[in-house]
């Protein structure tokens, strides 16, 4: 299976993807010297300005679409760096001041286990700031899971229907309390975003959610299948311009006893 990340339909709603990473910055404390790890860094621009804005001391990225490198490649210096890995299985070669991730970890399952692990990365007094995407229940995430389902799609697909991995809020607020964290903020929050019109959610999920399908279907099956997905959402979606998209994302931020 091949990477279907592509930066550009990625970035067209880049404004309103941005502002999440920027909320969740707010969270983090700054501290002289810092070291970060961010997971899921995608095209290196927020993580540059991740570096920038807490002045660390060593930053590096880690992603694993190629695609998404190669944008960041021109961004590097010799104290921020990127480094092509599966973020289910990366460690660092050492614990860090700070474990950031923006609109990545809802890729990965077990919760649990995921938040554990990220812990071990961190030196005392660390901080755990990530942000997860939450809008599985909006039918701009439903139709993509129900139209899996459905031949031929269900078959070429092999019965993924899409990552369903995110806990509800009060359940990662137990989790980072159970793994020992001193201090905690947990919010779900609603992006209020106003498109030109429904047709520019298709886009908005084609340069995210729809990756995964796009990854695992041949190229004229993946083109039926978003001609369909757009059939069936319009279904849901009133026709109206401009068109109001409601979006729910989880902001944590936990620190380490010192």
């Amino acid at each position: 299976m091949t990477s279907a990340w592509d930066p550009d339909t990625y970035n067209r709603f880049r404004e309103h993807r941005h502002q999440p990473f920027f909320d969740l910055l707010a969270l983090v404390e700054p501290r002289p010297g810092m070291t970060i790890v961010d997971l899921g860094c995608g095209d290196g621009a927020l993580t540059a300005e991740l570096h920038r804005r807490l002045g660390a001391a060593a930053t590096l990225g880690v992603d694993s679409a190629a695609t998404m490198l190669a944008r960041a490649a021109p961004l590097a210096a010799p104290s921020l760096h990127f480094q092509q890995a599966d973020i289910a299985a990366f460690t660092p070669a050492q614990t860090v001041d700070l474990v950031f991730s923006n609109a990545a970890l809802h890729w990965l399952g077990d919760h649990r286990a995921l938040f554990a692990r990220l812990t071990s990365f961190l030196r005392r007094g660390g901080q755990l700031a990530v942000q997860i995407p939450a809008n599985h229940d909006h039918p701009s995430h439903r139709v993509a899971a129900a139209l899996a389902e459905r031949p031929p799609f269900r078959a070429a697909l092999g019965g993924y229907t899409g990552h369903h991995n995110v806990l509800p809020p009060e359940n990662y607020a137990a989790l980072l309390h159970a793994l020992g964290y001193e201090r905690q903020h947990v919010r779900l929050q609603v992006y209020a975003h106003v498109l030109p019109s429904r047709a520019d959610v298709v886009e908005w999920v084609r340069g995210t959610t729809l990756t995964a399908f796009q990854a695992r279907l041949p190229a004229d099956l993946f083109a039926a299948y978003v001609a369909a997905y757009r059939d069936a959402l319009y279904g849901e979606l009133p026709d109206q311009r401009p068109f109001f998209y409601p979006f729910k994302r989880l902001l944590l931020w936990a620190a380490r006893s010192t």
